[in-house]
């Protein structure tokens, strides 16, 4: 029965022909064993040479000169010699089938499988057993190793139940082999089922089990592995070892690490340069550098692999000089740098922002033809990206043969940090096609530009589209819309994370606590708060801002003071907002006992702590102290401590500090439009109306006019906003009659207009009317006759609201029955009953 092998490709100039068996003797040598004569042959060109000699004697067709000739070109694991082989192998089939072994074909699988040919191995099994060669004991494993490396589940599977009809079920070396194939495709179930079945287990089986649960990202499993394998005798070796060691890396865990490389020196095991490297890694990845350091340095035979572990790490852990010294040191050492060292380098150049050394990094690549590979491309775009040099990195991205999704993420990410928006919206709408992080990128500088409502448009559009938001992603919108203020939104967004079952991390929860206390739903935002089951500083901080919205600083300090008793270590951050809302609550002696305590946790009070400061005692009328505390502070006082300073002038009605403020801002920033608006305010709360004139013919010499007061209010998924003293609105055919109802009630409960807030020089008459088309009125009346009975309504107002309009909203919330919340430029106003949440202390 002969067998019809596939054509052969014809032998080219970079192939061996078989010699003619019919050639004249030129060699004469000793072959009496033929198969010995070929395991001395080192090079194809010695094994053609003595293959001609043994036809030429006439013993090419012993079965053992064959099976030496076909184990020769394996172990030389080229494919001119493969090919070689296999057409020597099917000259024999072609003469005598009955002759052939499984030496032969095991040769054959093996010298495939080295040389990566896995789909060729099998083909060669398959002729195996299409001419009943039964396979033996050596068969499986080489087979096993082609599946893994050519990642053939279903042939690995069939192989395996092949093993089993034949009778090698618990044989050693192919159960060894079949753990390592279910390891390789992270099947560890069928691992386990493999391994668990064995009657004999050695090193090589515990060791396959060991890297399997590696690979599977399963360090905990793998490490409780390696103590069970010693427990019951068995000896690991060095790849053990090193799989071990890295398993204690994943797991961060040094305590474990240093008691797994304990048993290095208990064993007596010869320590070689990946173990080295190993441990090395896993010092690195469990913070403890200074011994990862000392080791490096203490190695007298570095290779590549290890200076590219300790580069990695160094930048990994935001240490790009130490990264580039390694790499100066690494070339000191003769060792040439390779495409992973490279990615190192250019990444440490990046955290740097050191343009000269990535430069070199980029021209080191094309001298050495490294710039081909796609990943070499982004690093060096991003680097100058991030270096600021925008021109060059878009001359990098318009070279590159390859545009690859990362590389145009890192370009928009790119234009983003550089805060060229414009141009990462273009590059966005350019992509042949997005992903997930390209929405995100969009979505969160949309947020860094304050541009909240088109990002939650652009949200909508990524739905539409069909991608599916992550956590980064709720993570941009949850913060867009707790600066919107919209609740309805908010209560989606979180509707919309529990159904779309989205991860909820540290991170996410802490956007959502913000996001409900800034849309002024504090309860919401403390629900969330409780259900987190981890809470770091800015979690903590998040809620005490929910408490500091609401003005509710007795309970800031009752989160502040649990938070330590959980150790949370404060940081300046949580102090700001500690301090927020001991302001908005009058606290003035807890906020003076928590600044003075700043120290106590090792926190310098900063200018933003001394502003905090400024604002509580000018909110408390404590303006002369202060101005005093300003006067003593260890740094230059910025427009903003004065600004607050002006604010609290301007409530007080101190006209002498107001003007000092007012000078001192102008010097800080004379083009501030609010210190003009601020200072007349003053003026004319204290009925200096010559001042006031004066003031606003500055501001009319320098072109420009003060923000108008607009407050916005959601009807049924829709914003409608209104500004101060505009009877244009649409709406205003509702909003009058409204408010005409709404003044004739008020009179009757005994409401006086607070003509004080008009701060204009004009007849009583005529400031009521502009008192009466305040934004926030207007807002509030629409809402009234657009909601039904009891429904609450929501102003977010972009000023801080006046006296009068916080009297207003009190007590429209007693006659109407309704709870008014309303946001203006400082806080939350809840109002209910006639009452306020602020205490009327804003």
């Amino acid at each position: 029965m002969a067998l019809h092998l596939p054509p052969l490709n014809p032998a080219t100039s970079s192939s061996t022909a078989l010699p003619n068996r019919h050639e004249p003797k030129t060699i004469a040598k000793d072959l009496s064993s033929p198969s010995g004569s070929f395991k001395n042959c080192r090079t194809m060109t010695e094994i053609t040479k003595l293959h001609c000699q043994i036809i030429k004697r006439g013993l090419n067709d012993k079965p053992s000169t064959v099976g030496g000739l076909i184990s020769s070109c394996a172990e030389l694991g080229t494919i001119e010699s493969l090919e070689y082989s296999l057409k020597a192998l099917q000259l024999f089939m072609d003469d005598d089938l009955g002759m052939l072994n499984p030496y032969m074909f095991n040769s054959m699988i093996r010298g495939f499988t080295s040389c990566g040919l896995g789909d060729k191995a099998i083909w060669v099994f398959h002729q195996m057993v299409f001419v009943g060669v039964l396979p033996d004991e050596y068969t499986f494993p080489f087979l096993l190793s082609a599946c893994t490396k050519s990642a053939a589940w279903n042939e690995g599977v069939q192989v395996h139940g092949a093993s089993i009809k034949m009778g090698f079920e618990g044989d050693l070396f192919a159960d060894n082999s079949l753990i390592h194939f279910y390891g390789e495709q992270g099947e560890i179930d069928c691992m386990r089922k493999v391994f668990d079945n064995m009657s004999d287990r050695n090193v090589v089986s515990w060791t396959s089990l060991i890297d399997g649960y590696v690979r599977k990202d399963c360090p905990k499993e793998a490490v409780s592995l390696f103590f069970e394998m010693v427990k019951v005798g068995i000896r690991p070796n060095s790849v053990t070892m090193v799989l071990v060691i890295s398993a204690c890396a994943k797991l961060q865990d040094l305590e474990l690490g240093e008691k797994v490389c304990a048993y290095i020196g208990d064993l007596g095991l010869e320590i070689n340069i990946q173990m080295v490297n190993a441990v090395i890694d896993m010092y690195m990845k469990c913070g403890a550098i200074e011994i990862a350091k000392r080791m490096f340095n203490e190695c007298v035979d570095k290779n590549l692999v290890l200076c590219n572990t300790i580069m990695s790490n160094y930048v990994q852990h935001g240490l790009p000089r130490e990264a580039l010294d390694a790499l100066d040191d690494m070339i000191q050492c003769g060792l040439q740098p390779d495409r992973v060292t490279l990615l190192s380098a250019i990444s440490a150049c990046s955290q740097m922002g050191d343009f000269y050394r990535g430069r070199c990094c980029h021209s080191y690549a094309l001298r050495n033809g490294l710039d081909g590979w796609d990943n070499i491309c982004n690093a060096i775009l991003d680097m100058y990206m991030k270096s600021g040099k925008q021109e060059m990195a878009c001359k990098v991205f318009d070279c590159m043969p390859n545009r690859s999704m990362v590389s145009w993420n890192s370009l928009i990410a790119g234009y983003v940090r550089n805060g060229d928006v414009a141009e990462a919206w273009n590059t966005f709408n350019e992509m042949p096609e997005s992903d997930r992080f390209s929405w995100n990128i969009m979505i969160g500088a949309l947020v860094q530009e304050s541009m909240f409502e088109e990002a939650i448009d652009l949200f909508r559009v990524m739905q539409l589209e069909g991608m599916k938001a992550d956590t980064a992603t709720m993570v941009n919108v949850a913060s867009a819309c707790g600066y919107l203020g919209a609740l309805n939104l908010a209560k989606w967004i979180h509707t919309y994370i529990g159904k779309n079952e989205i991860y909820c991390d540290m991170r996410l929860g802490t956007a959502l606590v913000d996001m409900f206390a800034r849309c002024g739903d504090p309860q919401s935002a403390m629900q969330i708060f409780s259900k987190m089951l981890k809470r770091d500083v800015s979690a903590w901080t998040a809620a005490i801002g929910a408490m500091a919205m609401q003005g509710c600083g007795k309970q800031a300090i009752a989160l502040f003071n649990e938070m330590l008793k959980q150790g949370v270590k404060p940081d300046g951050v949580v102090f700001v907002r500690l301090l927020t809302a001991l302001s908005h609550g009058g606290l003035v002696e807890q906020g003076w006992n928590f600044f003075r305590s700043m120290k106590d946790y090792g926190i310098a009070p900063k200018i933003i702590h001394y502003g905090c400061m400024v604002d509580l005692l000018g909110r408390a009328g404590l303006v002369a102290e202060a101005f005093d505390l300003i006067k003593r502070m260890p740094m230059e006082p910025n427009d903003v401590i004065w600004g607050s300073l002006l604010s609290a002038c301007r409530i007080h009605k101190n006209v002498d500090i107001a003007a000092y403020a007012a000078q001192r801002l102008a010097e800080l920033d004379p083009d501030s439009i609010g210190r003009y608006v601020l200072l007349s305010n003053v003026y004319a709360a204290a009925g200096q109306w010559n001042d006031v004139a004066q003031v606003r013919l500055q501001l009319k010499e320098k072109g420009v006019h003060k923000v108008p007061g607009s407050s916005s209010t959601e009807i049924n998924g829709k914003v409608y906003e209104f500004t101060s003293g505009d009877e244009s609105h649409p709406e205003m055919t509702h909003v009058k009659p409204m408010l005409r109802e709404i003044d004739c009630r008020l009179r009757d409960a005994g409401h006086i207009p607070d003509l004080t807030n008009v701060l204009l020089n004009v007849d009583e008459q005529e400031k009521g009317q502009l008192l009466s088309l305040h934004s926030e009125k207007l807002a509030i009346s629409f809402a009234l006759v657009s909601t039904g009975e009891g429904m609450p309504i929501r102003v977010v107002k972009n000023l801080r609201t006046c006296s009068d309009c916080h009297t207003f909203a009190k007590i429209v919330s007693k006659v109407y029955n309704r709870e008014i919340i309303v946001r203006d430029k400082n806080r939350f106003h809840f109002f209910w009953q006639g009452l306020c949440s602020c205490k009327d202390y804003w």
